[in-house]
Formats: structure tokens, sequence, C-alpha cells
């Protein structure tokens, strides 16, 4: 997993957020950018993205392809069989789905705490206005929504951020306009904006740890003032270990 001194999704500190070492690759990342493990009671490995369960946590930050791959054949098991010293495990079959789910719930959740908080905007021409005036601090758009309406919005973007002809641009969520309308409670949701760089940045930080999951390109550009897919300070999760 690349790990760019610019790319972490935690705060510089490493006490808050120290390094995990992923279980298959044996590379190491901030906590807050891979994914914990838990045994529930009964003995299944549950996905645990919040990293709350107690007890002895297993961590990954391979994408779903590779996580499929090394359950397919065997490696996860292994790996799981150490990282729990022995204790009897029963591993899903379905572990990458019910992985990409949590990860979604994850990011939808947090679009909605941002819209009770009244930083998220919605519609063209809401988030155009915005925009042109500086006021966005990071775009996005649904994974069909079409590409003229998301180029205007891109563009009204770089002007208000006065860098036309960067190529900045929001990013393309991995959720269509009917996953983002139910999520949000809200009819034909296409295009979504932050008004705030501190939600922009938590955010940021949850869409690009599902993005890496899903073994998608992180945004580049994202974030209004980022360099690339910098997140900035930490994405908080607590852990128990």
């Amino acid at each position: 997993m690349r790990n760019p001194h610019n790319e972490r999704l935690s705060s510089d500190n490493a006490a808050a957020d120290p390094e995990r070492k992923c279980i298959l690759s044996g590379e190491h990342d901030a906590r807050g950018a891979l994914i914990r493990l838990a045994i529930s009671p009964d003995g299944e490995v549950l996905p645990d993205v919040l990293a709350r369960a107690p007890g002895r946590g297993a961590w990954l930050g391979v994408s779903r392809p590779d996580l499929e791959i090394a359950l397919a054949k065997g490696k996860l098991k292994a790996a799981l069989a150490r990282a729990f010293k022995g204790a009897a495990l029963t591993i899903p079959t379905d572990l990458p789905e019910r992985i990409e789910a949590a990860l979604t719930r994850t990011l939808t959740d947090r679009l909605g705490l941002e819209l009770k908080a009244g930083k998220l905007l919605m519609g063209s021409d809401r988030i155009a206005e915005n925009a042109r005036a500086g006021k966005v601090a990071w775009l996005a758009h649904a994974a069909d929504a079409g590409e003229d309406g998301s180029r205007k919005l891109d563009q009204a973007w770089r002007v208000g951020e006065e860098e036309e002809g960067s190529g900045r641009a929001g990013v393309r969520l991995p959720l269509d306009r009917a996953a983002l309308s139910v999520a949000l409670g809200r009819d034909n949701v296409v295009h979504l904006a932050l008004t705030d760089a501190a939600a922009a940045t938590r955010l940021n930080a949850v869409l690009q740890r599902l993005l890496h999951f899903l073994g998608r390109p992180q945004a580049e550009g994202a974030v209004a003032g980022s360099d690339c897919t910098s997140a900035g300070a930490a994405l908080a999760i607590p852990s128990a270990g």
C-alpha cells in the first residue's frame, strides 16, 4: 500500500494515530488508513471499520481484489491465525462484500452528519454559485452523473479557487444518484459540495479509504488547497488494538 507522507489520513502526530501493520502485505500505515478486523463472540471474523470492538484486532491495508485472492488461496486464513494466536475462527465467504458495505456506510453516515451540520450543499445551481464565490472546499459527483454537468461545476470550482487551467475536478464517488438520494433522504442527489475545510478533511479521509479498498485511484484535487490526496488532519478512530 502506497504511503507517501502527504497521503496519510491522520495527523502528523504519530501518538494520535499510531501505525499498524497489514497482516497480508506486511506494510505499515496509519491506523486510520487501514481496516480493522475483529472476532465476534462466536468466533466469526467481521469488519470493525470504526475500530471500536474490544479485544485483539487484525489490520488490512490491501484492496478488495487482493483480499479476494488471499481469501481464495488460504493466505487470509493463515494470516488471521497468526494475528489471533491460533484462536478458532470462522471467515465469512462474503467478508470482502461486508467490508465494502461497512466502508460505504461510514461514508454515507459522514455525509449525513455534514448535512445535518449545514455544511453539505446539493443542487447544481447552489453549488455553482458557492463554487464561483470560493466557498466550496470539496466537490463530488455521483457515479452516474452526466459529464457535461460535472465539467461545468468543476470549472466553477476552479474559477472560485483561482486555479483555472489546473485540471482540479470534483471526485467521482463510488455511489450512484439513487444510493446518494437514499442515504441523504433527498430526491435526485447528483452533485455534492462541502463549504467547510475541516468537514472536507473528515469526509475525504473516509472516502480515500473506501477508494483504496475498491482498487480505484485516489481522488486527486478532491479537497480545495490539497496538492493531491492529502487529507490533512485525522479521521479520528478509537482503537482497542
